[in-house]
C-alpha cells in the first residue's frame, strides 16, 4: 500500500470519467437535490472545523460551492480545479461575494496527481474532496497523496460514493431490475477483486468504494475516522429534481439544526 509521502502521477489519478457528465451537472446545480445536498454538506463540515479560521485546501473544488461558503466563514481557501469550465463557473459565482470573501479565496488549475507542485508543498488544517473520488481509476493513490497535504491535528473529508448506497439507491426508487444488477455486479467486482462500477445521475460511469476498505487505506496513511454521514440518503429517493421555490421560507428543512449524533 503506498505510503502518503511516495509520489504520485497526475496522469495515475486524474482520469476522471466525470467529463462526460459535465453539461448535465450544471445543468442541475439550482435544483433542490443539489441545494439540499450542498446545504447537508457544509452543516457537516461545519460540525467539525474550529471556531477560528483555518487554513483549507479544497481540492476537485467544482463550480466552488463549498470553497466560498468556507471563504464567507472567515476560513482561507486555496481551491484547486483542473477542468476550465468549472473554474469559469467558479470564478462568475466568487466575482459575486463582497471583497472580503474573495480575499480569503484563490483558485488555481490542478487535480490529484500533483498537488505538490499546485501548493508548493504546503499542509492544510482541512482538506476537502467531495464527490470526485468516485470518477478516479482508483481510491489508493489519491488517499495517500491527500493525506499528505493534512496538517498535524487536521482532517479530511470526503465525499464518496459507497457500494452500500449504490445498491440503496434503486431499491430504495423500487426499481427492482436496477437493484437486481446492482446486486449482481456488487457480487461480480467481488469475485473479480475490484471496485463496484455503476452509471450515475449524470449519465457517467463511475465507481463505488467499500467503506471498510477506504477507511483503512485512510488509517494506513495516519488518519482516524471521526464520523461517517448519509448525505445522499435524504435525497436521492426522490425521481424528480424541480427547481427550488424562488421563497426559501418555503424550504423550512434548510433551517433547523441538524439533530445530534446518538
Amino acid at each position: 500500500m503506498a505510503s502518503a509521502q511516495e509520489p504520485v502521477s497526475r496522469e495515475a489519478t486524474a482520469d476522471s470519467t466525470f467529463g462526460a457528465g459535465l453539461p448535465a451537472w450544471l445543468g442541475r446545480l439550482g435544483n433542490v437535490r443539489n441545494v439540499v445536498r450542498q446545504e447537508m454538506i457544509s452543516r457537516q463540515l461545519g460540525k467539525h472545523l474550529p471556531k477560528h479560521p483555518v487554513r483549507v485546501l479544497d481540492v476537485g473544488a467544482g463550480q466552488g460551492t463549498q470553497s466560498i461558503r468556507l471563504a464567507r466563514a472567515g476560513h482561507q481557501v486555496l481551491a484547486v480545479e483542473p477542468d476550465p469550465v468549472m473554474r469559469a463557473v467558479f470564478q462568475a459565482a466568487l466575482r459575486a461575494e463582497p471583497a472580503e470573501v474573495r480575499d480569503l479565496l484563490m483558485l488555481r488549475d490542478g487535480s490529484v496527481g500533483d498537488l505538490a507542485e499546485v501548493t508548493g508543498g504546503k499542509v492544510y488544517d482541512t482538506v476537502v474532496f467531495l464527490g470526485v473520488l468516485m470518477y478516479l481509476p482508483a481510491s489508493q493513490p489519491v488517499i495517500a497523496e491527500l493525506a499528505a497535504h493534512v496538517a498535524p491535528g487536521g482532517f479530511l473529508t470526503l465525499a464518496v460514493r459507497t457500494t452500500t448506497s449504490a445498491i440503496w439507491r434503486p431499491a430504495a426508487r423500487q426499481d427492482w431490475q436496477a437493484a437486481l444488477a446492482a446486486f449482481s455486479e456488487y457480487d461480480l467486482a467481488r469475485a473479480e477483486g475490484r471496485d463496484m462500477r455503476y452509471i450515475n445521475e449524470i449519465g457517467t460511469t463511475a465507481r463505488a468504494d467499500d467503506l471498510a476498505a477506504l477507511t483503512a487505506l485512510a488509517t494506513a496513511c495516519g488518519l482516524q475516522l471521526e464520523n461517517w454521514y448519509g448525505v445522499r440518503i435524504a435525497v436521492d429517493p426522490d425521481e424528480l429534481d424541480p427547481p427550488p421555490p424562488s421563497d426559501p421560507r418555503q424550504l423550512p428543512y434548510l433551517n433547523p439544526p441538524l439533530p445530534e449524533e446518538s
